[in-house]
């Protein structure tokens, strides 16, 4: 080991440095507002994007991802070798692949929200349970959940009942009315929590409801869990926060 506290060498192998975030997306042209997933102001730090030849949302989401598993595969080790340390994707459904795409590459994987119900269940007071917003709850599957170690009696809602947001997304238009997106998730948020006792938390398995989880959180005021929350504490893991002490170097901390 160098112990010259004064030395400056560096070191390479990767193509890309300070973006550790790798973010396996869709094949789709939807509108991507700040908060989605797939814009890239949404995130306080770098991310690399790699977008998946073929899989569109209506092959992901209503179709299994079916024949899609090498594509996905090809494309994670393409964002590794550019310098991701971690690996996710832009659609809950993608847990279908979380063990395949873990093993096939050299960081750790995170696919889909749901991941996170049984950590949320355990913070939540006795008698109160998770419950799950999706995209479309026709197509959200046992296989979906038990893929990912989830308990598929969680209850879920879709907004595939709505008038707006659903469409737009598996149908891949080009335009969305915002405001009426943001009411199907509301109505969809409500519905879960009057069909389903004890609801104490919410998780938005779809990245794209990012941006309307605020709107959610005030209106039945209850935590909103969703992709940014999960990645933000998976980059975390990634990218420690550097407090400045001085484990490295042979001075003392002296309350500075």
């Amino acid at each position: 080991m160098n112990n010259d506290t004064n030395s400056r060498l560096a070191h390479g192998g990767k193509a890309i440095y300070g973006a550790r975030l790798g973010i396996l997306m869709l094949e789709a042209r939807f509108p991507r507002i700040p908060g989605d997933m797939g814009n890239a102001e949404t995130w306080p730090f770098p991310v690399l994007y790699r977008v998946v030849t073929g899989a569109s949302p209506q092959r992901v989401v209503r179709e299994k991802a079916a024949g899609l598993l090498p594509e996905f595969i090809a494309a994670a080790r393409e964002l590794v070798a550019l310098g991701a340390d971690g690996i996710t994707t832009n659609c809950g459904f993608l847990s279908l692949y979380q063990k395949e795409l873990a093993a096939a590459v050299s960081v750790p994987v995170a696919t889909s929200s749901l991941m996170q119900v049984p950590m949320i269940q355990i913070t939540l007071p006795r008698g109160k349970r998770v419950g799950v917003l999706t995209v479309n709850a026709a197509t959200l599957t046992p296989e979906h959940l038990t893929a990912i170690g989830v308990d598929p009696s969680v209850p879920v809602v879709g907004t595939d009942g709505g008038r707006e947001f659903t469409r737009v997304m598996i149908d891949n238009e080009l335009t969305m009315d915002v405001a009426a997106a943001e009411a199907d998730i509301v109505d969809a948020g409500r519905k879960l929590v009057q069909e389903h006792a004890g609801i104490g938390a919410i998780l938005l398995e779809c990245t794209n409801m990012v941006p309307y989880a605020r709107t959610l959180r005030d209106e039945l005021g209850i935590p909103v869990h969703d992709i940014y929350s999960f990645m933000t504490w998976f980059h975390a893991g990634l990218a420690p926060r550097d407090f400045g002490h001085p484990g490295r170097n042979a001075q003392s901390w002296k309350g500075r």
